[in-house]
Formats: structure tokens, sequence, C-alpha cells
């Protein structure tokens, strides 16, 4: 237990290694048993710890594809077809912190440190929205420079840039845990989802990667900071482990735990779950022990989606195109498009020492109108969407809307107009062509009249009339 400053309350650590070690030690394959947590996964209803490490022992080919086809299912009566896109835009990469897998750490003298300034973030977020994006994660390192009021600031200057008809609508935050009352100057800020990564739960591997005499070595604080966030109003979190720091079954497990712990708590869980693997960046000090295969990979991913099933999931571009191709159909639900992870990478594609500003290195650098094309090809539907976020659909009120599937009536339409924008604004004639050919097959689909006939409606507005910004 611990106490800080700020807080009347005491912070919790709902993390018991040896509980969570033993369940993977000791639970073996049941068919039966699996068969039954698949049962109670598909009615919508999140597993708890010990039912999700039923699912982890899972090793027989012919069991392990139930758990596939299972969140293949799941994923497409909870979220459609949809996809959503954003990108992550990075601010600065100074930190104090020294994690040894970590292209950001301060003992790195190799890396090139910056931090934008107000013109380049300008420039930034012109170049995002130029290419089509709505809704952006702006990325900090862990320092000083990074206040609470600095990401506020941040955060109303991207909001701030117009340039044609682009517009972020939405930010999301990913920056250190904070205290109480500077998450509620963030929060002023009109951010959406602030998401902290715990990297990984495992009490000892924390200790080992993350040094003595620097701030995330305080497994309890970053264990304890979407809580804290959540007192301070921000009822719209995300959480995430890095894959191979530790055993991957432990992680997925500590996961369930603190998705588990916050709906408990504060009756909502995260709003996302992110579950990067761990590559290559110049000069890492992490073995390859724990790294996972792309069996493995899969396999945490499906169980993930079986366990909460009403958490969005987050597949990132660290992966390759072919990798990322095969889990859409697992249960992703959100994906980055045309990223750049380097510090003004993306109105500036020829920056030299590019690796030297990097955090890690990603795996799909593909453009995202070729994204875009792919996804509708494969027939997904790409969504721009930042409605609920703005219409106070978080938290609880998601939920509300969520579970009984009454979200599918302003998802599923508003990703249709946030996709007609992007086709008349950005697309190329192919995926233009391919775009409005699953618009019309998506508007067949419309049972309801009364949304389909208002859906037509809107859409014909932001094509003949070039309105913008419609949503249910």
């Amino acid at each position: 237990m611990k106490t800080y400053k700020d807080r009347s309350s005491v912070c919790e650590d709902f993390i018991n290694d040896d509980y969570i070690t033993d369940l993977i030690n000791d639970t073996g394959e049941d068919k039966y048993k699996v068969r039954d947590i698949i049962t109670k996964s598909m009615a919508k209803k999140p597993l708890s710890v010990k039912e999700t490490a039923m699912l982890l022992s899972a090793e027989s080919p012919e069991l392990v594809e139930e758990i596939f086809e299972a969140a293949r299912e799941l994923k497409r009566s909870v979220y459609g077809n949809r996809i959503v896109i954003f990108a992550p835009l990075y601010i600065g990469n100074y930190c104090t912190n020294d994690c040894k897998y970590c292209g950001f750490r301060k003992s790195l003298r190799t890396t090139v440190r910056k931090t934008l300034s107000q013109e380049e973030i300008i420039s930034e977020v012109r170049a995002l929205e130029d290419s089509g994006h709505k809704r952006l994660i702006l990325v900090f390192g862990e320092h000083p420079k990074y206040s609470p009021e600095f990401i506020a600031d941040t955060v109303k200057k991207v909001y701030s840039v117009k340039h044609g008809n682009g517009e972020i609508r939405r930010v999301n935050i990913n920056a250190a845990p904070l205290d109480t009352n500077d998450y509620k100057t963030v929060k002023e800020a009109g951010i959406g989802t602030y998401q902290i990564f715990q990297e990984t739960y495992h009490h000892g591997t924390y200790k080992k990667v993350h040094p003595e005499n620097t701030c995330k070595n305080d497994y309890l604080y970053r264990l304890d900071g979407l809580s804290r966030a959540f007192e301070a109003g921000c009822d719209d979190v995300g959480i995430g482990a890095l894959f191979g720091l530790y055993d991957w079954k432990f992680e997925v497990l500590a996961m369930v735990q603190h998705s588990l712990f916050l709906q408990e708590k504060f009756g909502v869980g995260p709003h996302t779950i992110s579950f990067p693997r761990i590559k290559s960046v110049h000069n890492t000090l992490i073995d390859e022990k724990y790294f996972v295969n792309d069996y493995d990979f899969k396999r945490l991913v499906a169980i993930l989606r079986l366990a909460v099933p009403y958490t969005g999931m987050i597949l990132t571009a660290r992966e390759n195109p072919d990798i990322r191709r095969e889990l859409l159909g697992f249960g992703v639900s959100q994906i980055d498009a045309g990223s750049r992870i380097e510090l003004g990478g993306y109105s500036n594609t020829k920056l030299d020492e590019r690796k030297l500003k990097e955090q890690f290195s990603l795996g799909d650098m593909r453009p995202i109108d070729e994204i875009i094309y792919e996804l509708i090809d494969n027939g997904y539907l790409p969504s721009f969407c930042t409605a609920c976020y703005r219409l106070g659909r978080t938290g609880e009120r998601f939920m509300e809307f969520a579970i009984p599937g009454f979200i599918e009536k302003y998802c599923t339409p508003n990703a249709l107009l946030t996709l007609k924008e992007y086709l008349m604004d950005y697309a190329s004639p192919a995926t233009i062509n391919l775009g409005d050919a699953l618009i019309n097959r998506e508007l067949s689909k419309f049972s309801d009249e009364k949304i389909k006939n208002e859906l037509v409606s809107r859409l014909e507005k932001i094509e003949n009339k070039g309105k913008r910004d419609l949503y249910f």
C-alpha cells in the first residue's frame, strides 16, 4: 500500500504474481471447460482471470482454432466490420527514464533529442489532415518539459489547426502517469482517451527493466495511474503491456485483472487495450527470451478478445502488413495508418538520422490510402468517427449503449459518413470507386428505414453540398 500527496485514498497492488503464475502452471487443457468458457464469452460476458487462464491452457491445434473462430465471430458481433483509423504524433522524446527496451532512454547518447515547436506541430497536424486523419494520439516522453500544462496547451494547438476540409476531431494521450489534479488540467483541454502502458505487470521484471532513481521505477505509482485518472474525471482510459519483456501468458492474465479491477472500482473498464510486441531499436538492452512468436501472438489477441468483449483492441504499425491483415479478424477494432514515429516525420519525410529519433521500429509504413483501399477490398469499413467522445458517450454511458448492441445504430452510420468525407477529400480514384461500392452495399443492409433515409440524406449533403462533420 502506498499513499500519495494529493490523495486521501491508498494505492492498491491488485496484481498477485504468485497467484497468476500458479494459474498458468496448474491449469491443464480441458476442452469441455474451454468450450463452456467460449460460450460465456459469446454471450458478451467478461471472463474472470481464472477462466482466461483456461483459454491460455489450450494447446491442441483444433482447440486453439475454436478459440480463433470464436474471436472472429465475437468481433463481428460487437463491432461489425468497422475498423477505426488513427495516427500517432510524437511531440517530444526527452525522457528522465532509462528503460532498457526503449530508444528514448536517457543514457542513450546517440538518440537525437527534440521537442516539436509550435510551428512544427502545426506543420505535422496539417500534413496529417492532408492525408485524411481525424483522430490522433499524442505521445510524450516522461520529462519536466512535458508538464500537464504543456500537454494541455499542445492538445489545444492541435485542435486549432484547420487545413482545407481537414480537422482533428479527437486527441488521445499517451504520456506519463499524473497526479489527480494534473489529470484535471489535461482533461479540461478536451482529450479523449488517456493511455498508460504498464509495460510489464510482473514485479521483478518491472524493476529489472526500469532502473532505480527513475520516475518509472515506481511500479505502484504507475499501476495506480489510471485509477487517479478516473478520480479526476477521465472516464476514458487505455491499458497495455509491451509483450516480450516477460511471459506473454502472465501479461494477458494481468491485463484482464487490471480491466476487472477498474470495472469493479469505477463501474467501467478500459476503453482500449493495446498489445505491442517489442521490436528491435538501436542499442536496446533486452534479450529475446520472452519474445512472442506470430502463432502465440495470434493466440493472445484472440484470447483477449474473448476475455474483454466490449473493450477496443489496438493493433499498431509495429507489426508487418501480413500479421496486421490476419489479426484484423481476431478481434482488433483499431489500427494506425500512414504512421511515422520520428519527430517531424509527417511534414518532412526525408529527415536525416531518422532511426535515431524513433522510439522503436515500424513494420508497416504504407501510406494511409493504400491501407484504406486494402481494408475496403477485404470487406472492412474504415471509420474516422469521433462522435461518441463529443456527445458524451464515454465511460459508463458508452457501456449503456454498447452492451445492449444499440451502439450499432450509431457506429455504422457514422463510419459511413466519415468514410464518405475521406473519399471526397483525400482518396485516390481507385479507393473512391471501391469505397462508394462499399457504402452502397452497407446501405442495403439497413433494416431501419428511418435511419437509412437520414443517412442517405447526410451522405448526399457531404457529396453535393460540401457539408462535413455530420454524425448521429
